[in-house]
């Protein structure tokens, strides 16, 4: 090779001006964090299929927390449905990937199952597990002060950096674990008819939709320890078929089928999927209805009786 030569493996891709200048002026908007914008590829359908279904099905049985580990969770919830819901929050203000707070709560959960014992401080294990999430998951990932003001200083980063390490460790780098949030994509194409470029407005704006609601489903079930033993892929299954009763129009005939079909994805019983599709409809009806005991009283029967829904954001759901 010629010394001369320049060779550079340095990454120069950029936006157009538009979304730069776009970019520029959300960053010198007031209370907006600073930071480079993030490229994201877009979908590609050759990744998808059943193959892939068949892998992460393969592979999930790796990543799920010891039968003990549930057994005293869900004895004793309260500890660890703190830890979750404050990770949640964390996620949100932090504005990250939808795939971090799923995947924090599983190092997390991992880490305890391994251990069987909180750390002397519980919520500086939840930042680590954010923190290794959010390397795994994002190009900016969350900063370690960021996290130990999320919470109010109760630990430094130094103590953060060791207890990441602790992690670790105890996980044996063994960190990219299979979430609900893996399987959700897979099952959405295979379920919805194919030929994306033959689809309206109307029907991408659905499909768009539809995966919204169901991450938000998902994400509602990793904080409640009733589905904790529960594999990722019926809850990715469960939550779709939920989110697709409450916003396709398909008639009764059509969402039987579509329920057939995700348990065979998910190569579970139909009635195994329709209970925890249940599951997820009668604790979603106990967010919603202790966000609204606040308003009117005589609005509760009328909120037990209706057909659940999905919620457009993760925030109509007070967790």
């Amino acid at each position: 090779m010629d010394k001369g030569m320049s060779v550079s493996l340095w990454c120069e891709e950029v936006e157009d001006e538009q979304s730069q200048d776009h970019s520029q002026a959300e960053a010198q908007a007031p209370g907006h964090a600073t930071g480079s914008p993030q490229l994201r590829a877009a979908w590609d359908p050759t990744v998808s299929g059943h193959r892939v279904i068949q892998r992460l099905l393969h592979v999930e049985e790796r990543y799920m927390p010891s039968m003990l580990y549930v057994a005293l969770i869900q004895r004793d919830p309260e500890h660890r449905e703190e830890l979750a819901k404050w990770a949640l929050e964390v996620c949100c203000e932090c504005g990250c990937d939808e795939a971090v707070f799923p995947l924090s709560v599983s190092l997390m959960d991992r880490f305890l199952s391994a251990t069987l014992s909180l750390p002397v401080s519980p919520y500086c294990l939840a930042a680590g597990c954010i923190l290794i999430a959010s390397k795994l998951t994002e190009c900016d990932n969350v900063s370690a002060d960021t996290l130990c003001a999320a919470a109010e200083y109760s630990f430094q980063p130094s103590n953060l950096r060791e207890m990441e390490r602790v992690i670790l460790a105890t996980l044996r780098w063994d960190t990219a674990a299979v979430t609900p949030q893996d399987f959700l994509p897979h099952f959405l194409a295979s379920v919805e008819d194919r030929g994306d470029g033959d689809r309206s407005e109307s029907e991408r704006e659905l499909l768009s939709t539809l995966r919204r609601h169901s991450d938000t489903l998902a994400a509602m079930c990793a904080c409640d320890s009733r589905f904790l033993g529960a594999p990722p892929s019926l809850v990715a299954a469960a939550s779709l078929n939920c989110a697709l009763r409450g916003l396709s129009n398909k008639g009764p005939t059509q969402l039987a089928v579509t329920g057939e079909a995700l348990a065979e994805l998910c190569q579970t019983d139909l009635a195994v999927l329709q209970c925890y599709s249940e599951m997820i409809e009668y604790a979603l009806r106990q967010r919603l209805r202790s966000g609204l005991q606040q308003g009117p009283m005589e609005k509760d029967e009328e909120v037990e009786n209706e057909r659940p829904g999905t919620p457009t954001d993760m925030r109509e759901i007070d967790f």
